[in-house]
């Protein structure tokens, strides 16, 4: 999966399951302070994130992950592996 496609499922998932505004998206988002996504939504991303990607999210390895962009690295990782 290509970081375009990855970048375009996430961004697609925040906005129809999440309820963000898609403005809102981007890279240098932060997603607590800007896109408000909170413990609650944080739940609902790990079983999204399982879904549309087939892996789970570690939440020690989502310690660092502060920025959007960060997030999107992060899915990246995973898939490579």
């Amino acid at each position: 999966m290509t970081r375009e496609e990855i970048v375009e499922k996430v961004n697609n998932f925040l906005v129809e399951e999440i309820e963000i505004e898609r403005d809102l998206l981007k890279d240098d988002a932060r997603l607590k302070e800007d896109l408000k996504i909170d413990s609650l939504d944080f739940v609902d991303i790990v079983v999204i994130v399982e879904r549309n990607f087939g892996f789970k999210i570690k939440p020690e390895e989502m310690k660092d992950v502060k920025l959007l962009s960060q997030f999107y690295d992060y899915i990246e990782q995973q898939l490579s592996k």
